[in-house]
């Protein structure tokens, strides 16, 4: 049974949609770093203060600080995604003190076809429903459907942070592959292509292929 996941790609990827899905769909608990960081940041606490000097500027939370909070995290569920952690091999090698992975994803796609996604990407500052004016538009020119207020763009989806963002990912991230591969849990999809295609891709390789 896969029941432990982690999703692995660059920022745009669409690997927190795709986690959404499984959540809804097949009762895995999305566990995104990046949800609870950016909680952190707007209610100023320590944590928010010291996340928010990096992720301003595009740059990775420092290692001990995303262990902490996944700890917190990981052994409340039997079933899970965890979508943005790990994202260095010290991060994968403290995890694996944790909790044992059963597979991991990852996501396959190009620097262009980021920076396409994530700039059109907006954000509801009240219910933080997550939209793309490109592959999910709000009904009425960026106002969220759901509570009626302007939506937003996160500052880190900027198109200079979001080169940065990739630049990072690059020379941090990538080097994952390679252990997760050795350890016979890696498997690549493409990550190209409208949100339903890259799903049926998904659970092609997790529930029938494997």
């Amino acid at each position: 049974m896969i029941n432990k996941l982690i999703f692995l790609g660059p920022p745009g990827a669409g690997k927190g949609t795709q986690a959404q899905k499984l959540e809804k769909d097949y009762g895995y608990k999305k566990i995104s770093t990046g949800d609870i960081l950016r909680e952190e940041v707007s209610k100023s606490t320590d944590l928010g203060k010291l996340a928010s000097q990096y992720m301003e500027r595009g740059l990775l939370v420092p290692d001990d600080v995303m262990i902490q909070i996944i700890k917190k995290w990981v052994n409340k569920f039997d079933k899970f995604v965890l979508d943005g952690f790990p994202r260095t091999l010290k991060q994968a090698e403290e995890l694996e003190k944790i909790v044992p992975i059963d597979r991991v994803i990852y996501f396959e796609i190009t620097k262009d076809e980021v920076i396409k996604r994530l700039s059109a990407r907006r954000i509801c500052p009240k219910c933080k429903v997550v939209y793309n004016l490109l592959t999910n538009p709000p009904k009425n020119d960026e106002i969220c459907d759901l509570c009626g207020s302007k939506l937003e763009r996160r500052h880190d989806d900027a198109p200079e942070v979001i080169n940065k963002r990739f630049e990072v990912y690059e020379k941090q991230t990538l080097p994952l592959l390679e252990f997760y591969n050795s350890k016979d849990l890696l498997i690549k999809i493409d990550a190209s292509g409208n949100i339903d295609e890259v799903y049926q891709r998904l659970k092609k390789v997790l529930f029938y292929q494997v």
